[in-house]
């Protein structure tokens, strides 16, 4: 199977787009964003949040964790279809604006700008959701909102700087002034007084991206601090037995097993497995990291329909949307289909044919099985007979919930609520978003191509990391198998037990504008 390229990435730009720009309906625009805040130059970059004008830190870090690390891992794959550069160069689009977002230059911060725009629920006056815009011709206030708290967000825009480092290390000082910044905002979310959630009485951040707990950020910010610069200490900080009990790292529910923006514990075990497996740090943390790996071992288990912690569609869609269960689902389906044939690929690296779930005994190979119905499910093979990825294939979504795609480039201006009449529109877009994922079914496999309703035709930045890692890492373009020698090339290990030594080389995603993965699965 072939997907085509896709530009949900580059039509989501925001900021001033430069002569690469090769979407002919996208210009520059937001280039009054943060002119309410301190920040020297304003806050103008970034990505906007699905079919929205808004721009929230809370998706765009972990997008961009969630590419690079499919870029470090599958760095091979991406150079064979000549798309690396391409990639690094989107992923730096999003560092550089999380950069703006706090003071990266400083070692201790007080606030980090959290989000541009956006609304609050039942809002009657223009924003990003009462107004149907395209973002040049947007017209409305969009507020700054300041999180003085939030280890949640911080823990992720640190991980989220961290893992670029790693991508960027052949520029030494980007890569150094990204780990200064992880460290720093690492530093804000482990201060006492700060631990509350950044979304808790913000009703402008409550609305979009509501957290529901920082403990699994700590774990996830921690390990890429250790992946980017070797220094145990992190190490020995995301295995604190205290933050795993609050993250319930080892009570493994349906609930718990499904990764996403909010729920970072899953990619945490994994990426933690890894360290363990590939990485063998000895005492004192070979056995406390044995007990991660068992309970990732758990995580992958509850992804095998045979053991019945999730419930499946007909068609073989694995549903994890376990409160909205009317769509959106497919962003939880690519993210889980990435850890699993990630995790594969790490047994396989370290010669494991296998791992445990209870009494049974799991060949990689299923996982891998597994990833590669959920992505065939999601290019057509499911009851609808269509592909939920816009521009692939004969049938797919023609509708899709979003603002800049909806309205034409007729050289006219709609206004706030002028917009209106292209989002009720209808026929389909003016604009196709190739390569966009959207929402995707619901637990009837049934899917409704109508604009108006996001849970099925929405695309999202985090959703659409998780199905480009995915593709990348069951691609065959390139061979199989991760680039082992990436996260830990030439770092020193750091540690108050066992000194300092050299690691010489051991074992160690994204959506962009004409990237295209050749994917051969039967």
């Amino acid at each position: 199977m072939t997907v085509t390229h896709s530009n949900l990435y580059g039509l989501g730009a925001a900021g001033r787009l430069g002569k690469s720009n090769n979407i002919t309906w996208r210009r520059s625009s937001g280039l009054n964003d943060g002119n309410d805040t301190l920040a020297k130059g304003g806050l103008v970059g970034g990505y906007y949040d699905s079919g929205e004008n808004s721009k929230s830190n809370f998706p765009m870090a972990y997008s961009m964790t969630m590419l690079s690390w499919s870029l470090v891992e599958y760095s091979h794959k991406y150079k064979a279809i000549n798309e690396y550069d391409h990639v690094r160069d989107l992923i730096k689009w999003g560092t550089d604006y999380l950069l703006l977002t706090f003071n990266s230059s400083s070692t201790k911060i007080t606030q980090i700008y959290s989000q541009v725009g956006g609304s609050q629920n039942g809002s009657q006056i223009p924003d990003d959701s009462t107004c149907w815009q395209k973002p040049e011709q947007m017209g409305y206030n969009r507020p700054t909102q300041t999180t003085f708290q939030g280890p949640d967000l911080a823990g992720e825009m640190s991980a989220a700087l961290s893992a670029a480092s790693i991508v960027f290390r052949d520029d030494a000082a980007y890569s150094a002034k990204l780990i200064k910044g992880a460290e720093t905002l690492l530093a804000f979310a482990r201060d006492s007084s700060r631990r509350v959630r950044y979304s808790r009485d913000n009703a402008f951040l409550a609305a979009a991206y509501d957290s529901t707990g920082y403990y699994d950020e700590y774990m996830w910010a921690a390990a890429w601090l250790f992946c980017a610069t070797g220094n145990s200490s992190y190490i020995s900080l995301a295995i604190l037995p205290g933050i795993a009990k609050n993250a319930n790292a080892f009570n493994v529910t349906a609930v718990s097993s499904v990764p996403s923006w909010d729920n970072k514990l899953p990619a945490a075990m994994v990426l933690l497995t890894r360290v363990k497996m590939v990485l063998n740090p000895g005492y004192p943390y070979e056995d406390l990291l044995s007990v991660y790996q068992t309970s990732n071992a758990l995580i992958m288990c509850s992804y095998l329909k045979q053991f019945g912690v999730h419930n499946w569609t007909r068609g073989g869609m694995i549903i994890m949307n376990k409160e909205q269960q009317q769509g959106q689902n497919l962003q939880y389906v690519a993210n889980a289909a990435f850890l699993a044939s990630l995790f594969a690929d790490y047994l396989n690296s370290t010669g494991v044919p296998g791992f445990n779930c209870g009494p049974n005994y799991i060949p990689s190979a299923l996982l891998r099985t597994f990833a590669t119905s959920q992505m065939d499910y999601i290019l057509g093979t499911n009851p609808m007979n269509m592909s939920y990825i816009v521009g692939y294939g004969t049938k797919f979504p023609r509708r899709v919930h979003h603002r800049g795609a909806s309205i034409p480039s007729d050289n006219k201006y709609y206004s706030c609520k002028g917009g209106f009449k292209w989002r009720d529109n209808p026929g389909p877009n003016p604009h196709t978003i190739v390569g966009a994922m959207v929402g995707g079914p619901d637990r009837f496999d049934k899917f409704h191509d109508v604009r108006t309703n996001p849970n099925y035709t929405e695309p999202t930045l985090a959703g659409n990391a998780g199905l480009v890692a995915a593709l990348a890492s069951l691609t065959t373009s390139a061979g199989f198998g991760i680039d082992k020698n990436t996260i830990f090339s030439g770092r020193v290990v750091a540690s108050e037990n066992l000194g300092m030594k050299t690691i010489p080389f051991l074992s160690s995603f994204f959506f962009a504008p004409g990237v295209m993965f050749i994917l051969c699965i039967s």
